[in-house]
């Protein structure tokens, strides 16, 4: 049975200093891919954007800056747990979210409770599912290619 934990959060998009905007997102983590979280990142003018991304890595962001290459997650204000940086990067091109921590931490507690973390391989159509979400992320990659 596929299950799924959703929810919305409001995040800045820091364009730079001076300048940042609210805009809606929402995170999703579904059962069908239990390592995996989604956020679909609602930005005025523009279609929604998805990224997906471990969800350890949120987890562990949270409280310390982790991450390599197109995503890196990390408090924002050094020892301050209050608030998130979200770094997202596909080739030259960047974007950065804050985010208060609770709705996240509450999130993944909602994660959590429907898959334990570190329980995600035992799962029994994971691996049925596994060959159906690799087709569907490359057929999403060559039609935005």
């Amino acid at each position: 049975m596929r299950e799924s934990v959703q929810a919305e959060v409001m995040m800045s998009l820091l364009v730079s200093e001076e300048l940042s905007f609210r805009i809606p997102v929402e995170l999703r983590y579904e059962t069908s891919d239990p390592y995996a979280v989604r956020l679909t990142f609602h930005l005025p003018g523009d279609a929604p954007v998805t990224w997906v991304f471990g969800r350890e890595l949120l987890i562990d962001g949270v409280g310390t800056p982790c991450g390599d290459g197109d995503v890196r997650i990390s408090p924002a204000d050094g020892d301050s747990l209050n608030e998130v940086l979200i770094r997202l990067q596909v080739g030259n091109d960047r974007a950065l979210f804050r985010s208060s921590t609770a709705p996240l931490v509450a999130f993944l507690d909602r994660t959590d409770k429907l898959v334990p973390l570190g329980q995600e391989g035992a799962l029994a159509d994971f691996d049925a599912h596994l060959d159906e979400a690799l087709d569907r992320i490359l057929a999403e990659e060559q039609s935005a290619g």
